[in-house]
């Protein structure tokens, strides 16, 4: 059964560094997100301010006010932040303490650990709450050097790769996991964040935190894990940064370790400059896709597009625009679903139409 939980989010729900809130919000198999933290938009409902659609996930100005307000009492406290900087601040570790002594166990997805920390093991120990640390590595003994074990996966590897931070490649592949299982297909995701290890994925490590030694091997043995345990029809892999961005390795180490048999590809057309790096201009498409097919040996099939500060028109003239110039189809999946993906899927790879064509005889 998924658990209840609180997501603290003061001032960034439905921004881009809320990312971790907001991909909650939309899809979570592990909790039951019954209540957002950010005081800037207290009173509205979470669903209706993030896509204009209603989830009766209200929004409330504190802690406090929600654990008097809610019905349901939530067992866990997330922190729905994801800043470029993970340290925290005497007030926000306070936010923290008063979660423990309301007793909330603590899911924690920063790169700082609370489980390191003296005065957050205390605080834990008097409340008698949980902390867990999303991103903390494994230990060594634990870890995986890259093995080639990858080249005995014998069905399609799709990658959802961007061209910037926090542009929604997380949110593609996962409707299109969705939309493939809905078609009838046996379908495995490789998270590689904290966010869809939250959101309950099976398989899957935080790849930012571990050593350029290890992060490949990580990748590799979640999608040969996946493949070995869940014997499925395609393996849908999330991607993280962009492997044009300048401080980011772990969109080099998702390729190498993945090895993709086709890439699908998210792009934020209006987006000036790189998230939380104002000076860094964002990449032209072109130029991402041909660094991308260059390093991976494989092809950008499809565009996905992340519409932030796009009006319809302006989405709609980008949609044909990109499928004339690029000669493969792009959509944005929050407005129009996934159809175009899949029936891409369908088109490059023989082995999935196949399998379509034995589940009639299956069920009947």
């Amino acid at each position: 059964m998924k658990k209840n939980a609180i997501i603290y989010c003061e001032n960034e729900f439905g921004k881009i560094d809320g990312k971790v809130a907001n991909g909650l919000v939309r899809h979570s198999e592990k909790y039951n997100i019954i209540g957002i933290i950010d005081s800037t938009k207290s009173g509205l409902d979470a669903g209706e301010y993030l896509d204009g659609v209603k989830n009766s996930i209200s929004i409330f100005r504190t802690i406090d006010i929600a654990m008097d307000y809610l019905d349901t009492t939530p067992e866990y406290f997330i922190y729905g932040i994801a800043p470029l900087e993970s340290f925290l601040d005497k007030k926000q570790r306070e936010i923290f303490f008063t979660a423990m002594k309301r007793g909330l166990n603590i899911i924690n997805g920063m790169a700082e650990y609370f489980t390191d920390d003296l005065e957050f093991i205390q605080k834990a120990k008097e409340a008698n709450v949980k902390i867990i640390d999303i991103r903390k590595p494994p230990s060594r003994k634990e870890l995986h050097h890259f093995s080639g074990r990858i080249f005995d996966v014998k069905v399609p590897v799709i990658t959802v790769l961007g061209t910037d931070c926090a542009v929604g490649k997380r949110t593609t592949a996962l409707l299109l996991v969705q939309a493939l299982k809905q078609k009838g297909l046996k379908t495995t995701f490789i998270s590689t964040g904290q966010t869809g290890l939250i959101q309950g994925a099976k398989y899957g490590i935080a790849i930012d935190v571990l050593s350029s030694g290890y992060a490949t091997g990580a990748v590799e043995n979640a999608v040969v894990n996946a493949y070995e345990n869940e014997n499925p029809d395609i393996i849908i892999v999330e991607g993280q940064g962009a492997l044009s961005h300048p401080a980011f390795l772990s969109s080099c180490a998702i390729i190498k370790g993945a090895q993709p048999d086709a890439i699908i590809l998210q792009h934020a057309p209006k987006r000036k400059s790189r998230c939380d790096y104002p000076k860094i201009a964002m990449p032209k498409l072109a130029s991402e896709i041909k660094q991308l097919e260059v390093f991976s040996n494989s092809k950008v099939i499809v565009i996905t597009i992340n519409h932030e500060n796009m009006t319809d028109p302006e989405l709609i003239d980008t949609i044909r625009t990109y499928e004339g110039q690029y000669q493969c189809p792009t959509t944005d999946v929050l407005k129009y679903g996934c159809n175009k993906l899949v029936k891409e899927l369908l088109n490059i790879f023989p082995s999935l139409k196949k399998q379509l064509s034995k589940i009639p005889q299956l069920q009947g």
